[in-house]
């Protein structure tokens, strides 16, 4: 991963205060009268997903990183920056996720301050995206940050849309609760000492701290990056020393090196979960929601 630069630093890797001062920041009101819905950029589909939701109906939100698609590797095009140029809102993840989004902030022109969905959560450690895993989300608890984050800089924007959007978050963090207690529930029968899952790359840290899964993975935090001969081998000897028996490949990433693990190990691939992104509009993961219970039904049937 690239060594981040003047702006990157100054959006993702300044102190908490201060991110939460750029949060706190005035966006430009809707005038008076102004059409709705508001318009908000979101950097990739799960946070346009929490946009939408929160937004019921006042907001039309652009994701620059569709459903399917890869965060890590993504390259703005030039209509990117005019998205956010033309929007009330722009919505980021931070915790170094988005290496890019500050300069294409900067290329559209924005005097907007981003909303920062991840602040007031404390990163997991990680060797990647500035020294913290950005992966916050694949906690449903930590998502409830998300939703409040959201709800107020839609609020900012949007003064007159108020009690819509805290109507639409108070339900969503409702659900969210509820979200996480069946997650607990249906991992609750599986012995703690077989909670062992492979993945195609590093990015259900949140996961495993919340609901008790270890997760090994052949990639790093970064889905581009790709592990050495030595690393690999031991992966190899570490399943099949420990009898791991789940393979779970990534809608995000290439799935030759987790099928090399298959072959290698005799582990079946117990099929496709989605870590960064969710999946088409016909798909099992089309919304946050369902994207976390459809990983959740994979990982307990896999580990009974």
């Amino acid at each position: 991963m690239a060594t981040l630069g003047r702006h990157e630093m100054l959006y993702y890797n300044i102190p908490m205060l201060t991110r939460r001062t750029l949060l706190a920041a005035p966006l430009l009101p809707v005038a008076a009268g102004a059409a709705v819905p508001l318009k908000a950029v979101a950097t990739f589909s799960i946070l346009a997903d929490l946009v939408t939701t929160i937004g019921a109906g006042r907001v039309a939100v652009t994701a620059l990183v569709a459903p399917d698609q890869d965060t890590h590797a993504f390259q703005p095009r030039p209509s990117d920056a005019q998205a956010i140029a033309g929007a009330d809102l722009f919505v980021v993840n931070g915790l170094g996720l988005e290496g890019w989004a500050p300069r294409l902030a900067t290329a559209a022109g924005t005097r907007r301050a981003p909303v920062i969905a991840s602040t007031g959560i404390r990163p997991l450690k990680s060797a990647a995206h500035g020294g913290q895993d950005p992966h916050a989300w694949q906690n449903a608890a930590h998502v409830k940050l998300y939703a409040t984050n959201i709800r107020d800089g839609l609020i900012t924007a949007d003064p007159a849309g108020a009690d819509t959007y805290r109507a639409a978050a108070t339900a969503l963090l409702a659900r969210l609760d509820r979200l996480d207690a069946d997650i607990k529930a249906a991992l609750a029968p599986i012995p703690r000492a077989t909670r062992r899952i492979v993945t195609s790359h590093d990015a259900f840290g949140y996961y495993a701290a919340a609901y008790g899964i270890d997760f090994l993975a052949p990639q790093g935090l970064d889905s581009d990056a790709e592990p050495s001969a030595k690393e690999l081998a031991a992966l190899i000897a570490q399943i099949r020393r420990e009898k791991i028996r789940a393979l779970f490949l990534e809608n995000i990433t290439n799935p030759k090196l987790l099928e090399q693990v298959a072959r290698e190990t005799g582990v079946r691939i117990g099929g496709t979960v989605y870590s960064d992104a969710l999946s088409a509009p016909t798909g099992p993961a089309a919304t946050y929601e369902a994207m976390m219970r459809h990983n959740t039904t994979l990982f307990a049937a896999a580990l009974k």
